[in-house]
């Protein structure tokens, strides 16, 4: 498919809208992408998730089976996966704790989520984002460090310490593989301690790369999220 093929591709799923199961697109298969997003950034088998339902999502999300959809990303199912449905069922029967939090807060977003999970290795994480419509996403945060990952490209998270070169070296890590940088954002909480890069590539990373990444110099963890349409 060429560059011009993807864009006519991306604008029709706006207007028809992404194949799923549920009845709507923007309280299922939106949520459900997040969450898919929000395993891929644990880098575990989640054993605990709290999922909290902010703005529309909690008012409708009861009757448009939007717990269903995003414990049913946590799991790792697609948008048009006949299981969403019974996802709560078979979170259960895979051991997955998953408690759904309906909140009178109005977040950033009328269809706003937020998730923090639990590994079965002990790591946490806390994923915020929202559902813009026609199954489009937004990651906007990160363990509190603000993104804006859409799916639209292939995308690096990188967990970090705050060193000088340490963003140097992992652009050339991505260089020396042959891979150019579609947008690249760097966040920290204070100097010389954590801190994330998010990039977005044109092409998907291999292993490669992820593991030349993984070995820099302060760097603690690497996560690679697939293109999502």
């Amino acid at each position: 498919m060429t560059d011009n093929e993807g864009a006519l591709a991306e604008d029709i799923l706006k207007v028809i809208g992404p194949v799923m199961i549920g009845p709507s697109s923007s309280h299922t298969a939106g949520p459900l992408r997040l969450a898919r997003v929000a395993r891929a950034l644990l880098g575990a088998e989640i054993v605990r998730a709290r999922i909290v339902l902010m703005g529309s999502l909690a008012a409708t999300g009861r009757g448009h089976g939007t717990p269903q959809a995003a414990v049913a990303g946590l799991l790792g199912m697609a948008s048009d996966d006949r299981r969403v449905p019974r996802a709560m069922q078979l979170a259960e029967e895979a051991g997955l704790e998953a408690q759904i939090v309906f909140s009178e807060v109005s977040g950033a977003h009328p269809n706003e989520m937020a998730l923090q999970l639990t590994g079965v290795d002990d790591s946490v994480i806390t994923v915020q984002g929202a559902s813009l419509g026609g199954g489009e996403i937004e990651v906007t945060a990160i363990d509190g460090f603000g993104v804006s990952i859409t799916g639209h490209y292939p995308t690096l998270v990188v967990f970090m310490t705050d060193r000088p070169g340490s963003i140097a070296s992992v652009t050339r890590c991505i260089g020396g593989r042959g891979l150019n940088i579609a947008f690249m954002s760097v966040a920290r909480k204070y100097r010389g301690q954590r801190a994330l890069m998010s990039i977005e590539l044109d092409d998907p990373p291999d292993e490669a790369l992820i593991a030349d990444i993984a070995g820099v110099d302060g760097v603690s963890a690497v996560r690679a999220i697939p293109k999502t349409l």
